[in-house]
């Protein structure tokens, strides 16, 4: 660990390099694990990925991204909702070895702009991807998966089932319970309890399948898949191209939840150790978990809301949670009892956790102000949304550019291409002007 700044951050218990008594340290990293083991766990559930594999790899990237920012920086790194779809879509064309193949490009990419944002500062980003562009896509990213979510909850054998659909309002609505009508940790862990009751229910219903928990062994390794370096090969080019300009979106994602811990913290973790450390962090665990089988990592904005309910911003405690996430990947028992929970409690989930990603897409676009008076404004947003949520995407052979992926570049290039205001604002803004003289 890094030794200690002079500088101490007077509202935090425990600032960021001081150490927890090893009792109170161990419940402090539980408490981190639980806070992101649901979603980090839903990710690999969605896709189809052995969920241990994602705790694997949510323990490790968490570690080295600790490692590269200097263990100056109290993140942790989960499984990323961003490639969701598109990581659907590529399990059920070419599966593993495609995802993989996607996950490390997506990796690389982060790496290469760790290289530019070093050697050339990080003004440019904002530039290529202003409010505009990014509000639209997270919510494209929200929306693309609300027709798998409708699914998972009503779905039985693809036919309408209604205790299917009934488990997941209820664990829908015991979310909500616990989110709005409990505070401190068990609000926190809201999603964790909905998922646990609704599988209760689920058991008591007769629809959760035992025979994989009773197979497993205390101890098993993770389901690694290392197809990436198999003697069978090949490229998957689509996988790559699909993928790699998500990245795009996923680091505002990042650059936003550093911006919350510099003010939790009162440092600028942009200056020390430097947004291009941050990156690379990001980075090489995406790279490790593709590597591994595993889906791509992100920082995660439950475990900052742990620190900023706990005022604990311990660095110590977050790498205590991250061990933990690491031990429990190797606990056969409970990588199948995760793969027992049934798709309408994962739907109910779905239903709160995709809307509120679209949510926080349009926060950035009202806490931005952006004005959609402006047809400029109007033209990108439009044209992003319908594309996304509407499906489109561009196929050349084997080749296929998904929806996300599509809108995320059409808005890019419409970013790039169009004035900042059209002829007739220019014209109208004339005229207002030559009346005022």
């Amino acid at each position: 660990m890094a030794k200690k700044e002079k500088f101490r951050n007077p509202d935090a218990i425990l600032d960021v390099y001081e150490k927890p008594p090893l009792g109170e340290g161990i419940l402090l990293s539980l408490q981190h694990m639980f806070a992101m083991f649901g979603s980090t766990v839903l990710v690999p559930i969605l896709v189809g990925i052995n969920p241990s594999i994602a705790l694997l790899s949510s323990g490790v990237g968490t570690l080295v991204h600790m490692i590269c920012t200097k263990f100056e920086i109290p993140a942790y790194l989960g499984s990323s909702f961003a490639f969701v779809a598109t990581m659907q879509a590529l399990m059920k064309m070419d599966g593993y070895p495609a995802i993989t193949q996607g996950t490390i490009a997506v990796g690389l990419v982060y790496v290469l702009v760790a290289f530019i944002i070093g050697k050339f500062g990080s003004d440019w980003v904002s530039k290529v991807l202003p409010p505009i562009v990014v509000g639209p896509i997270i919510i494209v990213i929200g929306l693309s998966l609300a027709t798998t979510a409708s699914n998972d909850a009503m779905m039985h054998n693809q036919k309408y089932d209604l205790s299917y659909f009934a488990v997941a309002i209820f664990t829908l609505a015991v979310t909500l319970f616990f989110q709005m009508y409990f505070k401190g940790f068990t609000s926190l862990v809201s999603i964790m309890l909905g998922i646990i009751c609704g599988y209760i229910l689920s058991v008591c219903l007769g629809i959760v399948n035992f025979s994989g928990v009773a197979k497993a062994a205390w101890f098993s390794l993770p389901a690694f898949d290392f197809s990436f370096v198999s003697s069978h090969f090949r490229w998957y080019p689509e996988a790559i191209l699909t993928m790699a300009p998500i990245a795009f979106v996923t680091m505002t994602e990042h650059m936003g939840h550093i911006m919350v811990l510099n003010s939790l913290t009162k440092r600028d973790f942009f200056k020390k150790p430097g947004l291009n450390r941050t990156m690379l962090g990001d980075g090489l665990s995406t790279i490790i978990a593709g590597l591994i089988g595993g889906p791509s990592t992100t920082s995660y904005g439950e475990n900052i809301g742990v620190l900023a309910m706990t005022k604990v911003h311990s660095v110590w405690v977050l790498a205590g949670a991250a061990v933990f996430a690491i031990v429990f990947s190797f606990v056969g028992k409970v990588a199948a009892l995760i793969e027992s929970i049934p798709m309408p409690v994962i739907g109910g989930i779905s239903f709160l956790l995709f809307g509120t990603i679209a949510c926080n897409g349009l926060k950035i676009l009202v806490d931005d102000k952006v004005d959609f008076g402006q047809k400029r404004n109007m033209m990108i947003a439009s044209i992003i949304l319908v594309i996304g949520i509407g499906g489109a995407y561009l196929q050349l052979g084997k080749f296929q550019l998904t929806s996300v992926a599509l809108s995320t570049i059409m808005g890019m290039l419409l970013n790039w291409i169009l004035p900042k205001k059209a002829a007739s604002e220019r014209a109208q803004d004339k005229k207002i002007k030559e009346a005022k003289k």
